[in-house]
């Protein structure tokens, strides 16, 4: 996922921006399915990888949707990529990268 913000959000500060949306979305027992977590959060190039159940991705993805600040700062979270296994995930991210930088 890409995060638009002008400054980066600290990784707690996303994964509890997240969580925060779905809980708003679908109670505290909806968030719980999700089985969400942080993998990897870059906040130079402001990017983040979560794992989530796949039952629950078109809420996850709902949620994330609805996101509209952090820290009370405009923001959006947007996804870029979902995938069934980190390692795929990690090819296609780089095989998009590879597409846009000869664009």
């Amino acid at each position: 996922m890409r995060i638009d913000a002008d400054e980066p959000p600290e990784a707690k500060e996303l994964i509890n921006t997240i969580w925060e949306a779905v809980t708003k979305l679908y109670g505290e027992h909806g968030a719980s399915l999700t089985s969400m977590a942080l993998i990897t959060y870059n906040a130079d190039a402001k990017t983040a990888v979560i794992r989530a159940s796949l039952e629950t991705l078109n809420q996850l993805r709902a949620a994330i949707a609805t996101i509209t600040a952090i820290r009370n700062k405009e923001a959006a979270v947007h996804v870029d990529a979902v995938s069934g296994t980190i390692k795929a995930l990690a090819q296609k991210l780089q095989t998009q990268n590879v597409t846009q930088h000869k664009a």
